[in-house]
């Protein structure tokens, strides 16, 4: 099917407009530089990633700096979705304009989702936070709309565990020491079929179950390969609010 056929098929993409790429690729070897004079960053089975076509970076969520190293380090330029609270004044027209997509979490947001669609049917990828929130990353809340995006587009779903990017004990907000290493670890490629119009909620819920149980297995095989730990659950008084929408060992809560 043509790119252009593709878009028109539900939910269509031709009507939204696309997220910008231009500093999407130019800033990354400047942002890297930036970023490797205060840190370690270093980059684990990138041959993990398809080199072309369209992909979906399934990413824990642990610090405030994963979405930026997961923009400017992964071995593609990324579209990831970053909440809409963030898309505020000069911040937020930067964020647009380096090809970030905004998401409203609480309520349904088509345009959030067309602008995924249209990017990974123009062969493009995209980067999503399962958990939703920053916290512990070990994936116990598991959002669907990583395998949603999956079934619609058909496109392979790369795991991403971020170790590192929040020490223990440290907030939501807060950063690395200065000179700590982090660690990001491409996992195996998961794949399901696309799903034709009109998907059900048991089919996204059981393909998120099978990606989140697909993803708890990189997440080991990160910790080992590395020799890390994750960081730990944030302060009980540092609780970022989070659509009661996950899925769980035993189903939906």
């Amino acid at each position: 099917m043509s790119t252009q056929r593709a878009h028109l098929a539900p939910p269509r993409s031709d009507r939204v407009k696309g997220a910008p790429r231009y500093l999407l690729h130019s800033l990354r070897p400047l942002a890297r530089w930036v970023i490797r004079r205060r840190y370690t960053v270093r980059v684990n089975h990138r041959s993990h990633v398809p080199a072309t076509g369209p992909v979906i970076f399934a990413s824990n969520h642990v610090g405030v700096i994963d979405g930026p190293l997961l923009a400017i380090f992964a071995p593609r330029p990324v579209h990831a979705l970053t909440k809409i609270e963030m898309f505020r004044g000069l911040l937020g027209r930067f964020l647009w304009a380096s090809g970030q997509i905004p998401l409203d979490r609480f309520h349904t947001d088509p345009r959030a989702v067309k602008t995924c669609v249209r990017a990974l049917r123009s062969g493009r990828a995209i980067g999503i936070y399962p958990e939703g929130s920053r916290g512990a990353g070990d994936l116990e809340r598991f959002h669907r709309g990583a395998a949603y995006l999956a079934l619609v587009s058909g496109a392979p779903v790369v795991p991403v565990i971020m170790l590192g990017s929040r020490e223990p004990g440290g907030t939501s907000g807060s950063l690395p020491a200065r000179g700590a290493t982090v660690d990001m670890v491409f996992g195996e490629v998961w794949h399901t079929d696309a799903a034709p119009w009109p998907r059900t909620r048991e089919q996204v819920e059981k393909a998120s179950l099978l990606l989140r149980e697909h993803m708890l297995v990189q997440l080991d095989r990160a910790r080992a390969s590395t020799g890390r730990e994750l960081p730990g659950p944030l302060p009980p008084t540092d609780v970022d609010p989070d659509p009661p929408t996950g899925v769980t060992d035993e189903g939906a809560p």
